[in-house]
């Protein structure tokens, strides 16, 4: 699959849902991961990102106006000492108590399907990074509806072994805005990434539609030392 601009094709999308972006920057030294979210209803969009530990949580900006917290709230990504779990939904401890245990990524995510929020049964995106002894690797997955038919679900993971400099891959949930919202199709997106992290964000940021993007997560890792640096940036402040 040809490298296309992550600019471009978040500016061209106006609801790419929730996305996840992992890759390997173009002096190949730090592995970088992104987890960005949106909302068209106003409590989808009464969100922010907090840290929490060495992942973060979804947090109602104003618990007021919190009117269900079922699939909005919850940890987007944990860390499992040298694994870094990233995803769209509460499987982000489904997979890191699945690690724990000594089960692969794919196997801890087969008790899971897609997002029971019909008509669009939303799909659970899943990435996790494993960074030691100076490699580095990741594997993103995809669990979906067979075209909105909730009898059937389809499970995708994607591997990638020494990720090439200046590379990355993009998934996201749904292919564009709709009623109801059609699901992401095919492999993920090979993507460039950035080498500055404070640039990186800002493109993506920059470029999510302004009336529906909600939070922004980046992290560049170093792979040699597995120093971390992070960004987050919120909509509601």
């Amino acid at each position: 699959m040809n490298k296309i601009s992550l600019e471009e094709e978040l500016k061209n999308n106006s609801y790419p849902g929730r996305g996840i972006v992992i890759g390997r920057t173009p002096d190949g030294k730090k592995a970088v991961t992104a987890y960005f979210i949106m909302g068209r209803s106003e409590n989808s969009r009464n969100r922010i990102f907090v840290t929490d530990g060495q992942g973060i949580r979804t947090q109602a900006f104003d618990e007021s106006k919190m009117e269900d917290p079922s699939l909005i709230i919850y940890a987007p990504v944990r860390v499992l000492g040298d694994k870094t779990i990233v995803t769209n939904g509460d499987q982000t401890d489904t997979v890191y108590e699945g690690l724990a245990k000594g089960l692969t990524f794919e196997q801890s995510l087969r008790s899971r399907t897609f997002e029971p929020d019909a008509p669009n049964y939303t799909p659970r995106i899943s990435g996790v990074l494993h960074i030691a002894e100076g490699s580095f690797n990741y594997a993103m997955s995809i669990l979906k509806s067979n075209h909105g038919n909730p009898d059937s679900c389809r499970r995708f993971t994607f591997t990638y072994e020494n990720p090439a400099a200046g590379e990355g891959h993009f998934i996201h949930t749904y292919a564009q805005d709709g009623e109801p919202l059609p699901s992401f199709e095919g492999e993920p997106k090979t993507v460039g990434i950035g080498s500055d992290i404070d640039a990186f964000t800002s493109l993506i940021w920059d470029s999510l539609n302004a009336d529906n993007k909600v939070s922004l997560f980046v992290r560049f890792t170093d792979i040699a030392t597995g120093a971390a640096e992070t960004r987050i940036i919120n909509k509601n402040q």
